[in-house]
Protein backbone atom coordinates (compact mmCIF):
# COMPACT_ATOMS: atom_id res chain seq x y z
CA UNK A 1 0.00 0.00 0.00
CA UNK A 2 1.16 3.35 -1.09
CA UNK A 3 0.76 5.11 2.05
CA UNK A 4 2.25 2.51 4.11
CA UNK A 5 5.19 3.62 2.38
CA UNK A 6 4.97 7.43 2.47
CA UNK A 7 4.06 7.48 6.62
CA UNK A 8 7.16 5.08 6.78
CA UNK A 9 9.52 7.31 5.22
CA UNK A 10 7.71 10.21 6.98
CA UNK A 11 8.96 8.25 10.30
CA UNK A 12 12.15 8.00 9.23
CA UNK A 13 12.79 11.24 8.64
CA UNK A 14 11.42 13.03 11.89
CA UNK A 15 13.51 10.56 13.67
CA UNK A 16 16.31 12.49 12.64
CA UNK A 17 15.29 15.15 14.34
CA UNK A 18 13.29 14.28 17.02
CA UNK A 19 14.82 11.43 19.39
CA UNK A 20 11.92 9.08 20.78
CA UNK A 21 8.04 10.15 21.15
CA UNK A 22 6.95 7.55 18.59
CA UNK A 23 3.58 7.39 19.86
CA UNK A 24 3.37 11.19 19.65
CA UNK A 25 4.50 10.97 16.07
CA UNK A 26 1.40 8.21 15.63
CA UNK A 27 -0.55 10.46 17.17
CA UNK A 28 0.02 13.28 14.90
CA UNK A 29 -0.01 11.17 12.05
CA UNK A 30 -3.41 9.87 12.51
CA UNK A 31 -4.86 13.56 13.45
CA UNK A 32 -3.44 14.39 9.91
CA UNK A 33 -4.94 11.79 8.14
CA UNK A 34 -8.10 12.27 9.81
CA UNK A 35 -8.54 16.45 9.38
CA UNK A 36 -7.99 16.55 13.13
CA UNK A 37 -6.71 19.22 15.35
CA UNK A 38 -4.38 18.07 18.15
CA UNK A 39 -4.20 19.49 21.76
CA UNK A 40 -1.04 18.49 23.30
CA UNK A 41 0.03 17.96 26.98
CA UNK A 42 3.53 18.78 28.12
CA UNK A 43 6.05 20.45 29.98
CA UNK A 44 8.17 22.80 28.17
CA UNK A 45 11.42 21.62 26.80
CA UNK A 46 10.19 18.49 25.63
CA UNK A 47 10.31 18.84 21.78
CA UNK A 48 6.53 20.13 21.06
CA UNK A 49 7.32 22.47 18.76
CA UNK A 50 10.62 20.76 17.37
CA UNK A 51 7.89 18.13 16.23
CA UNK A 52 5.23 20.17 14.41
CA UNK A 53 8.18 22.25 12.62
CA UNK A 54 9.83 18.59 11.54
CA UNK A 55 6.41 17.35 10.41
CA UNK A 56 5.48 20.11 8.65
CA UNK A 57 8.97 20.42 6.42
CA UNK A 58 8.46 16.29 5.80
CA UNK A 59 5.04 16.87 4.21
CA UNK A 60 6.19 19.84 2.68
CA UNK A 61 3.72 22.16 4.00
CA UNK A 62 4.07 26.08 5.43
CA UNK A 63 4.49 26.54 8.87
CA UNK A 64 3.30 29.26 11.70
CA UNK A 65 4.44 29.44 15.28
CA UNK A 66 1.84 31.88 17.49
CA UNK A 67 2.91 32.53 21.22
CA UNK A 68 0.37 33.03 23.56
CA UNK A 69 0.39 35.42 25.80
CA UNK A 70 -1.61 36.97 28.33
CA UNK A 71 -1.99 40.60 25.66
CA UNK A 72 -2.21 39.00 22.48
CA UNK A 73 -5.69 39.80 20.57
CA UNK A 74 -7.62 37.85 18.13
CA UNK A 75 -6.21 40.14 15.14
CA UNK A 76 -2.80 39.05 16.16
CA UNK A 77 -3.43 35.55 15.35
CA UNK A 78 -6.19 36.51 12.24
CA UNK A 79 -5.12 39.64 10.67
CA UNK A 80 -6.47 43.17 10.42
CA UNK A 81 -7.82 45.70 7.88
CA UNK A 82 -5.58 48.12 7.53
CA UNK A 83 -5.95 51.69 5.13
CA UNK A 84 -3.19 53.31 2.95
CA UNK A 85 -3.63 56.60 1.40
CA UNK A 86 -3.12 55.45 -2.20
CA UNK A 87 -3.94 51.90 -1.85
CA UNK A 88 -6.77 52.50 0.29
CA UNK A 89 -8.49 49.82 2.95
CA UNK A 90 -6.60 46.19 2.61
CA UNK A 91 -6.23 43.05 4.57
CA UNK A 92 -3.12 41.78 6.18
CA UNK A 93 -3.65 38.28 6.69
CA UNK A 94 -2.15 37.10 10.51
CA UNK A 95 0.28 34.08 11.28
CA UNK A 96 -3.55 31.62 10.92
CA UNK A 97 -2.89 31.58 7.31
CA UNK A 98 -0.50 28.61 7.11
CA UNK A 99 -0.84 24.33 6.87
CA UNK A 100 0.17 23.70 10.38
CA UNK A 101 -0.18 26.43 13.07
CA UNK A 102 1.14 25.85 16.00
CA UNK A 103 -0.31 27.82 19.65
CA UNK A 104 2.06 27.46 21.87
CA UNK A 105 0.93 28.01 25.23
CA UNK A 106 -2.40 28.57 24.08
CA UNK A 107 -4.13 28.73 28.25
CA UNK A 108 -2.27 31.97 28.69
CA UNK A 109 -4.54 33.77 26.62
CA UNK A 110 -7.61 34.99 27.38
CA UNK A 111 -10.68 32.95 26.37
CA UNK A 112 -11.66 36.12 23.35
CA UNK A 113 -8.55 35.45 22.14
CA UNK A 114 -8.05 31.74 22.52
CA UNK A 115 -11.94 31.75 20.73
CA UNK A 116 -10.25 32.97 17.49
CA UNK A 117 -8.86 29.51 16.69
CA UNK A 118 -12.72 28.19 16.91
CA UNK A 119 -13.78 29.70 13.60
CA UNK A 120 -10.88 28.73 11.63
CA UNK A 121 -10.41 25.10 12.92
CA UNK A 122 -14.47 23.46 12.93
CA UNK A 123 -15.70 25.88 9.71
CA UNK A 124 -12.01 26.13 7.80
CA UNK A 125 -12.30 30.07 7.24
CA UNK A 126 -11.34 32.86 9.56
CA UNK A 127 -13.03 36.66 9.13
CA UNK A 128 -11.00 39.54 9.10
CA UNK A 129 -13.29 42.90 8.87
CA UNK A 130 -16.54 41.90 6.64
CA UNK A 131 -14.43 39.78 4.42
CA UNK A 132 -14.40 35.69 4.74
CA UNK A 133 -10.98 34.04 3.80
CA UNK A 134 -10.66 30.12 3.49
CA UNK A 135 -8.05 28.21 5.69
CA UNK A 136 -5.22 26.91 3.81
CA UNK A 137 -5.30 23.30 2.60
CA UNK A 138 -4.28 20.86 4.66
CA UNK A 139 -4.73 23.10 8.06
CA UNK A 140 -3.86 21.41 11.09
CA UNK A 141 -3.56 23.02 14.59
CA UNK A 142 -1.36 21.70 17.12
CA UNK A 143 -2.18 23.32 20.55
CA UNK A 144 -0.09 23.08 23.72
CA UNK A 145 -0.62 24.40 27.10
CA UNK A 146 1.18 24.48 30.11
CA UNK A 147 0.73 21.76 32.34
CA UNK A 148 2.90 23.25 35.54
CA UNK A 149 1.74 26.80 36.38
CA UNK A 150 -0.91 28.07 37.50
CA UNK A 151 -1.04 31.46 37.77
CA UNK A 152 -1.17 33.75 34.75
CA UNK A 153 -3.36 30.94 32.73
CA UNK A 154 -6.75 30.58 31.74
CA UNK A 155 -9.02 27.35 31.49
CA UNK A 156 -9.60 26.72 27.80
CA UNK A 157 -13.23 26.78 26.98
CA UNK A 158 -15.26 23.51 26.68
CA UNK A 159 -16.49 24.49 23.20
CA UNK A 160 -13.12 24.79 21.99
CA UNK A 161 -11.33 21.50 23.97
CA UNK A 162 -14.28 19.30 21.98
CA UNK A 163 -13.33 21.08 18.80
CA UNK A 164 -9.41 19.04 19.30
CA UNK A 165 -9.95 15.51 17.87
CA UNK A 166 -6.57 14.63 20.35
CA UNK A 167 -5.85 15.31 23.20
CA UNK A 168 -2.22 13.55 23.67
CA UNK A 169 0.14 13.90 26.66
CA UNK A 170 4.00 14.10 25.55
CA UNK A 171 6.21 12.42 28.27
CA UNK A 172 9.96 12.78 29.24
CA UNK A 173 12.27 10.54 27.19
CA UNK A 174 14.25 7.89 29.22
CA UNK A 175 18.09 7.57 29.89
CA UNK A 176 19.24 6.30 26.81
CA UNK A 177 17.22 8.70 24.11
CA UNK A 178 18.27 11.78 26.87
CA UNK A 179 21.65 10.60 26.15
CA UNK A 180 21.29 11.13 21.86
CA UNK A 181 19.56 14.39 22.79
CA UNK A 182 22.68 15.49 24.37
CA UNK A 183 24.28 14.61 20.93
CA UNK A 184 21.43 15.80 18.40
CA UNK A 185 19.57 18.48 20.08
CA UNK A 186 18.92 21.54 18.16
CA UNK A 187 20.78 23.95 20.54
CA UNK A 188 24.03 22.77 19.09
CA UNK A 189 22.43 22.14 15.60
CA UNK A 190 20.89 24.26 13.28
CA UNK A 191 17.29 22.70 11.87
CA UNK A 192 18.79 23.06 8.50
CA UNK A 193 21.99 20.83 9.24
CA UNK A 194 19.30 18.02 9.47
CA UNK A 195 18.84 17.91 5.51
CA UNK A 196 14.88 17.24 6.00
CA UNK A 197 13.22 15.96 2.87
CA UNK A 198 9.58 16.25 1.88
CA UNK A 199 8.24 12.65 1.61
CA UNK A 200 5.07 13.85 0.31
CA UNK A 201 3.09 17.70 -0.39
CA UNK A 202 -0.40 19.50 0.24
CA UNK A 203 -1.94 17.72 -2.51
CA UNK A 204 -0.70 14.02 -1.34
CA UNK A 205 -1.73 14.61 1.81
CA UNK A 206 -5.66 15.53 1.12
CA UNK A 207 -5.33 12.13 -1.27
CA UNK A 208 -4.54 10.75 2.02
CA UNK A 209 -7.21 12.11 3.70
CA UNK A 210 -10.11 11.22 1.11
CA UNK A 211 -8.36 7.37 1.43
CA UNK A 212 -8.47 7.95 5.46
CA UNK A 213 -12.68 8.13 4.71
CA UNK A 214 -12.74 5.29 2.26
CA UNK A 215 -11.72 2.66 5.17
CA UNK A 216 -14.63 0.32 5.38
CA UNK A 217 -16.29 -0.29 8.63
CA UNK A 218 -19.19 -2.38 9.68
CA UNK A 219 -22.08 -1.88 11.34
CA UNK A 220 -20.81 -3.72 14.21
CA UNK A 221 -18.27 -1.20 14.94
CA UNK A 222 -20.62 1.89 14.61
CA UNK A 223 -22.71 0.41 17.34
CA UNK A 224 -19.12 -0.29 19.68
CA UNK A 225 -18.14 3.78 19.29
CA UNK A 226 -21.54 4.24 20.14
CA UNK A 227 -21.87 2.02 22.62
CA UNK A 228 -18.56 3.43 24.10
CA UNK A 229 -19.88 6.91 24.09
CA UNK A 230 -22.67 6.09 25.71
CA UNK A 231 -20.97 4.83 28.56
CA UNK A 232 -19.56 8.08 29.45
CA UNK A 233 -22.70 9.46 29.96
CA UNK A 234 -25.00 5.87 31.32
CA UNK A 235 -22.82 5.03 33.75
CA UNK A 236 -25.03 2.81 36.02
CA UNK A 237 -25.83 0.63 32.66
CA UNK A 238 -22.11 -0.36 31.93
CA UNK A 239 -21.60 -1.10 36.01
CA UNK A 240 -18.65 1.47 36.11
CA UNK A 241 -16.82 1.96 39.62
CA UNK A 242 -15.54 5.43 38.33
CA UNK A 243 -18.63 6.72 37.26
CA UNK A 244 -19.67 8.03 40.49
CA UNK A 245 -16.53 10.63 39.59
CA UNK A 246 -18.13 12.06 35.88
CA UNK A 247 -19.97 15.45 35.85
CA UNK A 248 -20.42 15.44 32.02
CA UNK A 249 -19.44 12.56 29.55
CA UNK A 250 -18.89 12.82 25.99
CA UNK A 251 -20.35 14.68 23.26
CA UNK A 252 -21.51 13.33 19.85
CA UNK A 253 -18.31 14.45 18.66
CA UNK A 254 -16.95 12.14 20.10
CA UNK A 255 -18.66 9.47 18.08
CA UNK A 256 -17.47 11.08 14.78
CA UNK A 257 -13.70 11.46 16.42
CA UNK A 258 -13.82 7.38 17.13
CA UNK A 259 -15.01 6.85 14.11
CA UNK A 260 -12.52 8.54 11.75
CA UNK A 261 -9.51 8.02 14.07
CA UNK A 262 -10.17 4.49 13.91
CA UNK A 263 -9.89 4.92 9.91
CA UNK A 264 -6.42 6.89 10.49
CA UNK A 265 -5.40 4.19 12.62
CA UNK A 266 -6.36 1.71 10.37
CA UNK A 267 -4.35 3.32 7.67
CA UNK A 268 -1.14 3.75 9.86
CA UNK A 269 -1.37 -0.11 10.23
CA UNK A 270 -1.78 -0.90 6.35
CA UNK A 271 -5.49 -2.31 7.34
CA UNK A 272 -8.52 -2.19 4.79
CA UNK A 273 -11.10 -2.31 7.42
CA UNK A 274 -11.35 -1.11 10.95
CA UNK A 275 -11.31 -3.80 13.55
CA UNK A 276 -12.12 -2.94 17.38
CA UNK A 277 -8.43 -3.07 17.83
CA UNK A 278 -8.03 0.45 16.03
CA UNK A 279 -11.10 1.57 18.21
CA UNK A 280 -9.21 0.69 21.10
CA UNK A 281 -5.76 2.00 19.99
CA UNK A 282 -7.15 5.63 19.44
CA UNK A 283 -9.71 5.89 22.50
CA UNK A 284 -7.79 7.53 25.04
CA UNK A 285 -6.51 10.20 22.88
CA UNK A 286 -10.16 10.59 21.90
CA UNK A 287 -12.04 10.60 25.07
CA UNK A 288 -9.88 11.72 27.67
CA UNK A 289 -10.58 15.70 27.17
CA UNK A 290 -14.13 15.15 26.74
CA UNK A 291 -15.07 13.52 29.89
CA UNK A 292 -15.58 16.17 32.52
CA UNK A 293 -14.78 14.84 35.92
CA UNK A 294 -17.01 16.69 39.24
CA UNK A 295 -15.33 18.04 42.32
CA UNK A 296 -14.93 14.67 44.02
CA UNK A 297 -12.86 13.30 41.35
CA UNK A 298 -10.75 16.32 41.04
CA UNK A 299 -9.95 16.28 44.50
CA UNK A 300 -9.42 12.29 44.87
CA UNK A 301 -7.01 13.10 41.70
CA UNK A 302 -9.14 10.27 39.59
CA UNK A 303 -7.86 10.88 35.75
CA UNK A 304 -9.60 10.25 33.09
CA UNK A 305 -7.48 7.43 31.17
CA UNK A 306 -8.95 5.59 34.32
CA UNK A 307 -12.32 6.26 33.89
CA UNK A 308 -11.70 5.22 29.79
CA UNK A 309 -9.92 2.25 30.76
CA UNK A 310 -12.27 0.62 32.47
CA UNK A 311 -15.12 1.76 29.93
CA UNK A 312 -13.36 -0.44 27.30
CA UNK A 313 -12.94 -3.16 30.14
CA UNK A 314 -16.55 -3.17 30.15
CA UNK A 315 -18.28 -2.17 27.12
CA UNK A 316 -18.10 -5.80 25.23
CA UNK A 317 -16.90 -6.27 22.15
CA UNK A 318 -18.86 -6.83 18.84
Amino acid sequence: MEAINDIKKIRQEISKVVVGQHDVVDGLLRALLADGHVLVEGVPGIAKTLLVRTLAVVTGCSFKRVQFTVDLLPTDITGITAYHEKKGFYVVKGPIFANYIIADEVNRAPPKTQSALLEAMQEKQTTIGKQTFPMMSPFFVMANNNPIEQSGVYPLPEAQIDRFLFKIKMGYPDEEQSKEIIERNITLKKFEDYKLKAIINPKKILQLQEFTKSIKHTDKIKNYICKIVSATRDTKKYGLSLGKYIEWGASPRANIGLFIAAKADAVLKGNSFITPSHVKNIAHDVLRHRILLNYRGRAEGVNTDDVVKEILAKVPLP
